[in-house]
């Protein structure tokens, strides 16, 4: 989101970051020396250097993305999740909800607080093999079914922000993701790990029969929708933003084993390496999103296909050998020790 910002617009952002294990400057190498990019390492649950860092930067609006989002890690440690994800929520809402009501009227009607959450708060859909016939997709009325403690504390987000916006007026907008994919992905996730896993001749983890369905997004289509949205957006609103790509997680491996092979080529297939593990405890077996209103309503479609985007996926991970390294070593730690100073 920062670098389409600095990029392809000509607004200025603050990037606003705790630095938990997941959060990498060496990402934002590229925009960290332009003039209109600032950084600020502050943690969301911190209510009084969020009113600093609203007073010293005065935005015109705030997108919320910050979040534990790793599923499994909330299940093996759900209090993370709470703590950020909800009591970090009502921070920053407070915070942000006490800065705004000090705005002159014009900018105070303009003002924006875009909260970023997920398709996950909705549950899970009915998978082919259990229906026959067209089958369901996620809309922004679907009822809110959680079944993760990751989920259930964005839903719980998602509840806070709309009521924020509902009693004190603040003026909010919710968008909902389905699963993302693209450069940078920290290699915990699906699509970085098996990359990175087979080009290091480790076995592919696959859950269960590998038959979940996701709808995956690429990245900088959603950073483009997320822009959308909060520039455009009317109060109160919601948009499900999805990449239109229902794809079985094995499916995926595969289709990346086929591009490492047509890429990166060995003396045998990369799809040999796969392997198949337990199921994750409550995994839910579908998502797939109905992306109508926001294309009907704001004009945003996704660029990428699955295809396209996948490609470009693993090429840039070929391409950026030592930023996959510096993360999985812990490097980039030390790396933004050491240019944190002049970067804040």
């Amino acid at each position: 989101m920062v670098r389409h910002v600095i990029n392809d617009t000509s607004d200025e952002v603050v990037n606003v970051d705790k630095l938990t294990y997941a959060g990498n400057l060496e990402s934002l190498k590229t925009v960290s020396d332009d003039p209109r990019y600032a950084f600020c390492q502050v943690d969301i649950c911190d209510g009084m250097a969020l009113t600093q860092v609203l007073a010293e930067h005065q935005p015109d609006a705030i997108m919320h993305l910050a979040a534990e989002s790793h599923v499994d890690r909330s299940i093996t440690g759900p209090a993370e999740f709470v703590q950020t994800n909800v009591m970090g929520t009502y921070t920053l809402l407070e915070a942000s909800r006490q800065y705004w009501i000090t705005l002159p009227e014009a900018r105070k009607n303009a003002f924006r607080f875009h909260h970023i959450s997920t398709d996950e708060v909705y549950g899970d859909l009915p998978h082919p093999d259990e229906m026959a016939g067209e089958l369901p997709l996620f809309t922004e009325t679907t009822a809110y079914a959680p079944s993760s403690p990751y989920s259930s504390t964005k839903a719980a987000s998602d509840h806070l922000v709309r009521a924020w916006g509902r009693t004190y007026g603040l003026p909010v907008v919710v968008t909902n993701c389905s699963n993302n994919y693209g450069p940078y992905h920290f290699p915990e996730k699906l699509i970085p790990l098996i990359i990175s896993n087979a080009l290091e001749g480790k076995s592919l983890p696959i859950y269960g029969k590998g038959d979940q369905i996701r709808d995956w997004l690429y990245v900088e289509d959603h950073a483009r929708a997320l822009y959308t949205v909060v520039t455009q957006a009317k109060t109160g609103t919601t948009y499900n933003i999805g990449g239109h790509n229902e794809k079985q997680n094995i499916e995926v491996v595969l289709k990346i084993c086929e591009l490492l092979d047509e890429l990166r080529p060995k003396g045998t297939t990369y799809a040999e390496q796969i392997t198949y593990v337990g199921d994750r405890p409550g995994h839910d077996r579908r998502y797939a999103i109905d992306a109508s209103k926001i294309e009907r309503e704001l004009g945003w479609k996704p660029q990428e296909s699955f295809e396209t985007g996948l490609r470009k996926t693993v090429q840039w991970y070929l391409d950026n050998h030592e930023w996959v390294e510096h993360v999985k070593s812990g490097a980039y730690q030390n790396w933004i020790e050491q240019n944190y100073e002049k970067r804040s």
